[in-house]
């Protein structure tokens, strides 16, 4: 198994957050911009529950987030007060649209 990295710009590594899979960084972009439905909830939701806040928004915009955020809330476990909180006053705030 390759290593973990927090260096999000080495594509042919795998992040810290795929600490339970084999995926590097740029299979899990591609995953993402390929799947649809559910599968790309799954995997924002993951993305969301295991990678530190900041390093989300290299994969995806919190407008996309927002815009499918009651369907993604289901995978997001411990994390899921965090998101609810910084999501809705980001929305109170102008910042969603």
């Amino acid at each position: 198994m390759k290593p973990l990295t927090t260096n999000l710009s080495r594509e042919n590594e795998r992040a810290y957050f795929l600490w339970d899979e084999q995926r590097t960084i740029g299979e899990f972009r591609r995953a993402l911009e390929e799947a649809a439905g559910p599968e790309r909830r799954r995997l924002i939701g993951k993305l969301m529950r295991e990678a530190r806040d900041p390093d989300v928004w290299r994969f995806v915009t919190p407008q996309e987030v927002w815009a499918d955020y009651d369907r993604i809330r289901p995978h997001l476990g411990r994390r899921r007060a965090f998101w609810d909180y910084l999501l809705r006053a980001w929305h109170c705030d102008g910042l969603l649209g």
